[in-house]
């Protein structure tokens, strides 16, 4: 009789690049794309960069999925600002940091709409804020969505477009530093949050605390179920 040994549990990067061949893949960026804009404490390149990866002739298509997704979800932010910020919006708001200062920072937007718009969407600040405080702000909405366009676009055309170009070469290198590329990713998130305090530097939320424990929610996007030929977990 012969041991068959046991599957082994995907790593992160592994199924991320699996995902891609799925044909919901696509509208999975988008909604991730979307709920980012609004309310999700995650970064869509994560997903984009595999993607890219394994077909970058589609690069331009997959940025521009993003940007649209990023700006429409950053209007149902704006609403939420707008009509609902005492009953959802301050719950959110509260959760990034940015209650104990939100009022200096709705000032801000009144001051310098569209360069806050511009710092949020190209950065890695948690962009719901940028758009929930737009909102609250009452941000001329022509202006909220033309420079969403401009920030978001350059956010995901950008290293689109890097990839595009440099593609191979970036595919063979996540290959063989696979534990670097989780790694960078989890970063990719700290990051964000970390340059939260340069919005509102007199607090700090949840998010700030359990930012690496959103990564497993890539898990519950990319269920195995997904995964073409990936091991059906034990």
């Amino acid at each position: 009789m012969t041991e068959t040994a046991a599957p082994t549990k995907l790593k992160l990067y592994d199924r991320l690049k699996l995902a891609t061949k799925n044909r919901w893949a696509e509208p999975i960026l988008a909604a991730l794309c979307f709920l980012e804009a609004m309310i999700l404490p995650i970064f869509p390149e994560i997903m984009l960069a595999p993607m890219i990866i394994a077909d970058r002739l589609r690069a331009w298509r997959l940025a521009a999925i993003c940007t649209v997704s990023s700006v429409a979800g950053g209007l149902a932010g704006y609403a939420i600002g707008y009509f609902l910020f005492d009953s959802i919006g301050r719950g959110i708001i509260d959760f990034y940091g940015a209650g104990a200062g939100f009022d200096a920072l709705r000032q801000s937007f009144n001051d310098n709409g569209p360069l806050m718009i511009l710092i949020g969407a190209v950065s890695p600040i948690p962009y719901k804020v940028i758009t929930i405080t737009s909102g609250v702000a009452g941000l001329d909405i022509w202006t909220f969505v033309i420079y969403g366009l401009i920030g978001r676009g350059i956010r995901y055309f950008l290293p689109c477009g890097l990839f595009f170009f440099f593609g191979p070469v970036a595919g063979q290198f996540i290959e063989k530093n696979k534990k670097w590329a989780t790694i960078g990713m989890i970063v990719l998130a700290i990051a964000g949050f970390a340059m939260a305090p340069l919005l509102f530097p007199k607090s700090h939320g949840p998010a700030t605390e359990t930012a690496v424990e959103q990564m497993n929610a890539v898990d519950e996007v990319v269920p195995n179920e997904l995964i073409p030929g990936a091991p059906a977990e034990q």
